[in-house]
């Protein structure tokens, strides 16, 4: 048992920026979690693991590291690089296997309208161009966040990201190693409910599901982190 409660630390996914988090910080931290959100660079899961890794190699004690959508493949390529993390917490998020990427998972799923408001933008890098990925703010409430009173601000501040993380292949699956907890999104419109349901019964992660959009740690910060410290106090007991 260890005599530190473990810091949980979050992960943002596609779309969408660190102050996402905000509402579930409030809630954790009242309650005596430390909680901080760290950069996601959107660049594919390798790079962006490795940097959240780093991160979370610098904290004293255990991490609970948590991941919202792409968020979740990070994280799940962050954990094979820092021995304290303690558990992985999902939240509307992918759970790849090794050698899956997003987009094979995207095609096992079944089928939504999330692909049609997708919006390309060619931005420079120092050796040519590359695309990256944002959604149309037209169609953005509806695919993203249809349950958060400002969703028109979420979607004029969203990330946009890189075109190729959804074709790279993921590492090691950390979390076949690591406790394992799943929020399932029951009114998701970005990644359906039952491919959601299908990560997450294939990992054996504890479940539970909450009636919220892909947004959902916006949406409903309590019961996210409600579920995220059901995984902290797990933790601190091991």
């Amino acid at each position: 048992m260890t005599d530190k409660t473990p810091t949980v630390v979050l992960v943002h996914g596609a779309f969408a920026e660190n102050s996402s988090w905000s509402g579930v910080i409030a809630e954790l931290t009242s309650r005596g979690i430390p909680a901080i959100a760290v950069a996601n660079e959107l660049r594919g899961p390798a790079l962006d693991g490795s940097r959240v890794a780093a991160q979370v190699r610098e904290i004293d004690g255990p991490v609970v590291l948590v991941g919202h959508s792409y968020g979740g493949a990070v994280i799940t390529a962050a954990a094979n690089q820092a021995d304290n993390v303690a558990a992985l917490v999902y939240v509307a998020a992918f759970l790849p296997e090794e050698g899956e990427s997003l987009q094979d998972l995207l095609a096992s799923f079944p089928a939504n309208d999330f692909a049609s408001g997708l919006v390309p933008h060619t931005l420079p890098t120092a050796d040519g161009e590359e695309t990256w990925l944002g959604i149309d703010l037209a169609k953005f409430r509806a695919l993203f966040a249809a349950d958060v009173e400002d969703a028109e601000l979420l979607g004029r501040t969203q990330r946009p990201i890189a075109a190729a993380a959804f074709d790279e292949k993921s590492g090691a699956a950390s979390w076949k190693r690591l406790p394992v907890y799943d929020l399932v999104a029951t009114g998701d419109e970005a990644i359906h409910p039952d491919g959601q349901r299908k990560m997450a019964a294939r990992a054996n992660a504890t479940t539970i599901e909450v009636d919220g959009s892909h947004a959902v740690a916006v949406s409903q910060p309590k019961a996210v982190a409600d579920f995220i410290a059901t995984a902290v106090e797990a933790g601190a007991n091991r």
